[in-house]
C-alpha cells in the first residue's frame, strides 16, 4: 500500500518549484514598484491568487488522469492559469523596510549571490563581452532596477492574455511599472516539447522525496519513471530535509523556510548560426578520419547534446535516432561509467557537462562516483521557448533573424552551490571533468597527449574541445575543435520565491509569517446607508478582522480632517489614509507643529462607507455640506479594475468622539463630473484658499494624472442640491508652480492648521512619494506660490513611522 506524499499538500510552498505549472503558454513580468507603500497594497491584493503546490499538484494529476483516459489528447475542458511571485534581494528590502540580511550573509554562498544579483556575479558565469549586463533587457543592475518577477501561465493564449492584461491593470493602479515582458510559448506539432535547436527538453528533471512517490524495488528512483532519482527537498526548497553534503536546513534565515531562490535568464538562440556551425565541425572531422563516413550533422549534434532530436540518449542509440520510440524520448535509465573516455557520449556534451550521472571521475584513474554523490549539485528547471521557431531540416514559420531562443527559469535551496557551480565550474569549466590534462605525457591507450576536455558547446564559445574518437590501432586520438558562441545570454535576475505566509508578513511590510487567514477587505460596494460606529476615530464592526501590523503611513493619499476636531485646545486631528488603511493622527498648533500617532493603523474596511475600496486616492470635502457639529458630507474618489470611481459618504459626529459613517451614494463615474471631462484619474484636490464659498461657489485646483502624466486644472463647485461644477481653465503643467519645482506628481497637500489665510498667505505640507516639503499660496490675483521648507523625508513625522 502506497500513502501520497505529504509535499503535494503544502499550502504554503508555492506551486512550479516542486509541481511545475505545465502550460504551454508562459508570460513573465519583470516588476519595479515605485513606492514600498503602494507596492505592499499590489501585493494585498495578489497574494490571495498566487498558485501552492497543493493546487498546481491536484490539478496535474488530474490532468494526466484524463489524458490517459483519451489516449493521449489534452483533456480541452480542463484549464487553470497560474501565478507564481519571486523577489530580488532589493524588492524584498523595500517591501520589508529592512535588510534581509541584518549581518552579513557568508562569504562566497548562495545567500551572497542572491544579495549580489546577477549582474554583479555576470563575469564570473561567462556573461561577458555580447552576454555582459550592459547588453541585458532587463536585470542590468543600474538602469533596469527589477524588484519582483510574476510569472503567469496558462493552458490557451486567450486565458494568458486575460491573466496579463488583469495584472497590467493591478500594477498600474498600484504605481508597479512593467520593467519588462517576456512571453513564451511551447512550440507546436512535431517540435512540441523541444526547444529551438530542435531538441527534445526537460527530460531529465529530478523526482522530489516527499513529492514524488518511491518505486518499491528502487526507493531512490520515482515510480514509473527508471532512472529519474528522488533528490531531498531540501535541495529546492530552503528548510526542508536535504542532503548532508550541503548543510544544515538551519542555514536559511527564517523567512526562508518553504522558499525557493530562483534564476531567470533569457537565453538567444541563432539557430541557423548554430548549425551551420555543427556542418561545418563535421567536415572538419571527416577530414581528419576522426568520425565515421556516415556521419550526418544530426549525428554530430546528438553527440554535442548527448541525446537526439526525440530525447533518445546516445549511449543507448549510438547510431541513428529512434522517435517512434516514446520510451527511448524519456529515458533517464542510464549513466556514463561504462564511457569513461566520452568515445560514445563526449565528456564535453551538454548532458554530461550539466547532469555527470554515476560516472564522473575525480581522476581518470579512480572508480567513478556514485549518482548520489551529485544530489546536492541538482536544480529543478522550468524553462519555456520564446519565439517563432526556424530549423534548417524543416521549414519553419519565423525567418532566420527573427528573435527566439528560451526563457530559462530555475529553482535551487542555494544558488552557488546549484546554479552558479553547475555553471562557472561545469559547464564553462574546460578542465571538466576534471584532472584529464596529461601534462604532456602520453597516457596509456592514447596515441597523443591527451588535452582538457573543453566547455560545453552547445550554451556558449568553446576554443578547446577535445573530440576523442579510437583509431584503427585501437588507440584514442584527440582532435581539436573550436566553437563559437550562438546562444547569448540577453537578461538575468536572481530572485527569491517566498511562502504563501511571508508573503502575507510582507502584505503588512515584514519579513515575517503570517497565517493564512484573510488580511481584511471585502469585495462589492455597499449601495444603502448602512452605518457602522466609530470610537476615538477608529470604526468598530461585528467582522474579526486581524489587527494590521504596523507599517509607515507613507506614500500618504489623503489626510481628512476629524470634522470636530480642528484647532480644538490648539491640536488638530486627521484621519490619515495610506494603502488599505487608515490611523488617526493630531498636529499642534505653534511653530513647532509637533505631530503624533493618536491611534494605530484600521482597515478601510472598517469604515462601513468605505466597503468594496481597496485604496483611496482622495477626498473631496462637499462644500456646503461641512457640519463640525452634525454631519459632514465628502465625495471619495477611487479606482476599481483601472478605472476611477467616487461615492458620497458622510461621517456624522457624536458625543464621546463616536462617528457614525455611511454611505450616502453608491459609485458613479467620472463622466458625472463636466469639470472632469478627459481625467484619467482625480490625485488630489486644494482648495484656493481665498475662494472658498464665495459668490456660492467654491473654486479648486485638481491635481489628476492623465496619459501618465499629472497636471492640474482649475474647478469650481456651487452651492445647492446640484453642486454644479465647471471647469474654469484647462490642463497646466506642475511646472507652472514654482513650489513644486522638481516633482513630478503630488500625492496629497495637508493644510498647515494655524497657518490658513494669516497675512493673506496660506501654507500647506505636500506629500510626494516618501518626502515632504512646505509651501505657501498668496491671496489675491495669480494666487503666488513659493517654496518656505524644501524636501524631507516623511520619518521626520512621528505620526507616520
Amino acid at each position: 500500500m502506497t500513502t501520497e506524499p505529504s509535499l503535494r499538500d503544502s499550502e504554503e510552498i508555492q506551486g512550479d518549484i516542486l509541481a511545475g505549472f505545465r502550460k504551454d503558454n508562459v508570460s513573465v513580468l519583470f516588476l519595479k514598484f515605485d513606492d514600498a507603500a503602494r507596492a505592499r497594497d499590489w501585493l494585498r491584493k495578489l497574494t490571495p491568487q498566487i498558485s501552492t503546490t497543493r493546487e498546481v499538484a491536484a490539478f496535474n494529476a488530474a490532468f494526466s488522469e484524463a489524458r490517459q483516459a483519451s489516449g493521449g489528447d489534452d483533456p480541452r475542458t480542463l484549464t487553470a492559469t497560474w501565478l507564481g511571485l519571486s523577489f530580488t534581494y532589493e524588492g524584498l528590502r523595500m517591501l520589508s523596510a529592512t535588510d534581509p540580511f541584518p549581518t552579513a550573509p557568508p562569504v562566497g554562498g548562495g545567500l551572497e549571490a542572491f544579495k549580489e544579483g546577477s549582474a554583479r556575479r555576470a563575469g564570473a558565469l561567462g556573461d561577458t563581452g555580447d552576454n555582459s549586463p550592459e547588453n541585458w533587457l532587463f536585470g542590468n543592475g543600474r538602469t533596469q532596477a527589477v524588484h519582483a518577477v510574476l510569472k503567469i501561465s496558462a493552458d490557451t493564449e486567450r486565458d494568458l492574455q486575460a491573466a496579463v492584461e488583469a495584472q497590467r491593470i493591478a500594477a498600474a493602479e498600484c504605481r508597479v511599472l512593467i520593467a519588462y515582458q517576456q512571453n513564451a510559448q511551447t512550440l507546436l506539432g512535431s517540435r512540441r516539447g523541444k526547444e529551438h535547436f530542435g531538441f527534445k527538453d526537460g527530460i531529465s528533471e529530478p523526482g522530489v522525496k516527499g513529492f514524488d512517490q518511491p518505486d518499491p524495488a528502487k526507493p531512490e528512483e520515482v515510480e514509473g519513471h527508471p532512472g529519474t532519482r528522488l533528490i531531498p527537498a531540501g535541495e529546492f526548497v530552503c528548510g526542508l530535509e536535504n542532503d548532508p553534503f550541503s548543510g544544515p536546513p538551519s542555514q536559511y534565515p527564517e523567512w526562508a523556510r518553504n522558499g525557493s531562490f530562483q534564476v531567470v535568464r533569457r537565453l538567444a538562440q541563432d539557430v541557423p548560426g548554430w548549425w551551420s556551425q555543427v556542418a561545418l565541425k563535421l567536415r572538419e572531422l571527416k577530414q581528419a578520419k576522426a568520425v565515421p563516413d556516415t556521419a550526418t550533422t544530426e549525428w554530430l549534434a546528438a553527440r554535442m547534446v548527448g541525446r537526439w532530436r526525440s530525447g533518445a540518449p546516445v549511449c543507448k542509440h549510438q547510431s541513428t535516432d529512434v522517435p517512434n520510440n516514446p520510451g527511448a524520448a524519456s529515458d533517464n535509465d542510464f549513466d556514463f561509467r561504462d564511457d569513461p573516455e566520452g568515445l560514445v557520449t563526449p565528456l564535453w556534451s551538454h548532458l554530461r557537462k550539466t547532469s555527470p550521472r554515476a560516472g564522473l571521475q575525480e581522476t581518470p584513474d579512480k572508480p567513478a562516483l556514485d549518482a548520489g554523490v551529485l544530489d546536492g549539485r541538482r536544480i529543478m528547471r522550468r524553462g519555456t521557448p520564446y519565439g517563432a521557431p526556424f530549423d534548417p531540416a524543416s521549414e519553419g514559420p519565423g525567418g532566420p533573424d527573427d528573435p527566439r531562443g528560451l526563457l530559462f527559469i530555475c529553482y535551487q535551496a542555494d544558488l552557488q552551490r546549484q546554479f552558479e557551480f553547475i555553471q562557472a565550474d561545469w559547464m564553462d569549466q574546460p578542465n571538466f571533468p576534471p584532472n584529464r590534462d596529461s601534462g604532456g605525457t602520453v597516457p596509456p591507450g592514447h596515441a597523443d597527449p591527451r588535452p582538457l576536455p573543453g566547455k560545453d558547446p552547445v550554451t556558449q564559445e568553446a576554443p578547446d574541445v577535445d573530440w576523442e574518437h579510437r583509431g584503427p590501432d585501437g588507440l584514442i586520438n584527440h582532435t581539436p575543435l573550436s566553437f563559437q558562441q550562438f546562444v547569448r545570454t540577453t537578461g538575468s535576475v536572481y530572485a527569491f520565491m517566498p511562502s504563501l505566509s511571508i508573503l502575507r508578513g510582507l502584505c503588512e511590510g515584514r519579513l515575517t509569517p503570517v497565517g493564512s487567514q484573510g488580511t481584511g477587505g471585502q469585495t462589492g460596494g455597499q449601495t444603502g446607508g448602512q452605518g457602522g460606529t466609530q470610537t476615538g476615530g477608529q470604526t468598530t464592526d461585528s467582522r474579526p478582522q486581524p489587527t494590521p501590523q504596523p507599517v509607515k503611513a507613507y506614500p500618504c493619499d489623503e489626510f481628512v480632517g476629524v470634522p470636530d476636531q480642528y484647532r480644538r485646545a490648539g491640536q488638530s486631528q486627521y484621519w490619515a489614509f495610506h494603502g488599505d488603511r487608515c490611523r488617526l493622527v493630531s498636529v499642534a498648533d505653534g511653530p513647532a507643529h509637533t505631530d503624533r500617532k493618536v491611534e494605530d493603523d484600521t482597515w478601510l474596511t472598517d469604515w462601513s462607507c468605505l466597503q468594496g475600496i481597496g485604496r483611496v486616492d482622495c477626498f473631496l470635502p462637499v462644500p456646503d455640506q461641512q457640519d463640525p457639529a452634525g454631519k459632514s458630507r465628502y465625495w471619495v474618489f477611487h479606482s476599481t479594475a483601472g478605472r476611477q470611481q467616487y461615492r458620497l459618504v458622510s461621517v456624522t459626529c457624536g458625543s464621546g468622539g463616536r462617528y457614525t459613517t455611511t454611505l450616502e451614494r453608491p459609485d458613479r463615474d467620472l463622466t458625472s463630473w463636466g469639470s472632469l471631462s478627459g481625467v484619467g484619474q482625480v490625485d488630489c484636490w486644494l482648495p484656493v484658499p481665498d475662494q472658498q464659498r464665495v459668490g456660492g461657489k467654491s473654486w479648486y485646483w485638481c491635481f489628476h494624472t492623465t496619459a501618465g502624466r499629472q497636471q492640474y486644472r482649475l474647478i469650481s463647485i456651487a452651492d445647492g442640491s446640484s453642486h454644479t461644477d465647471v471647469r474654469e481653465r484647462t490642463d497646466r503643467e506642475l511646472s507652472q508652480w514654482s513650489s513644486l519645482n522638481g516633482l513630478d506628481r503630488v500625492d496629497c497637500f495637508l493644510a498647515v492648521p494655524d497657518r490658513q489665510r494669516v497675512g493673506g498667505n496660506s501654507e500647506y505640507w505636500v506629500f510626494s512619494g516618501q518626502n515632504y516639503r512646505r509651501i505657501s499660496v498668496a491671496d489675491g490675483s495669480g494666487h503666488p506660490d513659493r517654496l518656505i521648507a524644501a524636501d524631507r523625508s516623511c520619518d521626520a513625522w512621528a505620526s507616520l513611522c
